[in-house]
């Protein structure tokens, strides 16, 4: 009767107990646990070209800013040359502004003066000549003082006519031709000008990114160029863990899942994080990853993306991630490009 007795409770309590984790584990949200390793994206900076660095400004480990200035080159040789090139582009529009707004009113004026005092000479040209061909039919006169008469009429009429054309000339301003010319040049030197200026901005190195310099790969007296880094940023968002899901593990993960992101020093301490990734082409499980089973197949990429305002997640470091089914706000939803 006693032996009856304790296996009927024995069964009762087994019964119980398998009652209560039925039910734990129907009231309990799945979590879908996987290990992977921290990964972000890295910059190299190089000079847009090449000239000996005379200033590097940060250090290895520096936070940096989009658009700071993070080193420089040498200038000397190249800020005489736009000084050069500013100074012939403004000779140049001087002369095309001249060209364009045509002869002043003085110089008209000018004109017009040496025109009349031509006039005037060939007047007395005329009178001249014709007192000698009057002299000449009298036969009082020689023939040479004919002549020499003569031919100072045709000078001063030459002379008048020249003195008109040119005074034409002022008045109608320069050519088309010459206008076109001269915007020509002035376009020529201003091209000149650009290039210059920025070869001369391409002398300050400035980062694209918000990021922290993982390593100063040049110093001060070396000669850069546009094949040699001077920097290796880290960028420091987004940084994502990047894990593996077997096959039958893929149908629990969706985009957008609202994830916990742990690392071996701060257990206690999770990332909030969303999975922003999945990939479509299955592979071969890397050797730096481990899956809980240990064992090699097919397996799917999966990029968990971290929110790390502190800058504590480093390159390559293990992490786990837990998989929440809650679905995510809208922040979470956001996938990460």
């Amino acid at each position: 009767m006693p032996k009856r007795l304790i296996l009927v409770a024995l069964l009762l309590a087994g019964a119980v107990a398998g009652t209560w984790c039925y039910m734990r584990d129907r009231s309990a949200p799945d979590e879908l646990r996987l290990v992977g390793n921290v990964d972000f994206r890295q910059v190299t900076l190089a000079f847009n070209g090449n000239e000996r660095i005379a200033e590097v400004l940060v250090e290895e480990g520096a936070t940096v800013h989009r658009g700071q200035v993070v080193a420089r080159l040498d200038t000397a040789r190249l800020q005489p040359q736009v000084d050069q090139v500013n100074a012939q582009v403004a000779a140049q529009q001087a002369n095309l502004d001249r060209l364009r707004n045509g002869n002043r009113p003085e110089e008209i004026a000018q004109g017009q003066a040496s025109l009349t005092s031509a006039q005037a000479q060939e007047r007395d040209a005329q009178l001249r000549y014709e007192r000698q061909v009057a002299l000449l039919e009298k036969s009082v006169t020689s023939r040479q003082a004919y002549d020499e008469s003569k031919v100072a009429l045709d000078v001063a009429q030459a002379k008048v006519e020249a003195t008109q054309k040119a005074l034409d000339l002022l008045v109608a301003g320069s050519r088309k031709e010459d206008i076109a010319q001269a915007e020509a040049q002035v376009r020529a030197s201003k091209a000149q000008l650009a290039l210059l200026r920025e070869q001369l901005a391409d002398a300050e190195l400035k980062s694209p990114i918000d990021g922290i310099v993982s390593s100063r790969l040049m110093e001060p007296g070396e000669m850069a160029s546009t094949t040699r880094p001077v920097f290796s940023l880290a960028v420091s968002d987004p940084k994502w863990v990047r894990a593996y899901v077997s096959e039958p593990q893929l149908r629990l993960v969706r985009p957008g899942m609202a994830a916990r992101v742990t690392i071996d020093s701060m257990p206690d301490e999770p990332f909030e994080g969303w999975v922003g990734f999945i990939s479509p082409v299955a592979e071969f499980t890397p050797k730096t990853v481990q899956t809980e089973d240990l064992r090699t197949s097919l397996v799917y990429e999966v990029r968990v993306f971290a929110r790390d305002p502190e800058n504590i997640l480093r390159l390559g470091m293990p992490a786990t991630v837990r998989l929440l089914p809650a679905p995510p706000n809208e922040a979470q939803s956001k996938a990460v490009p």
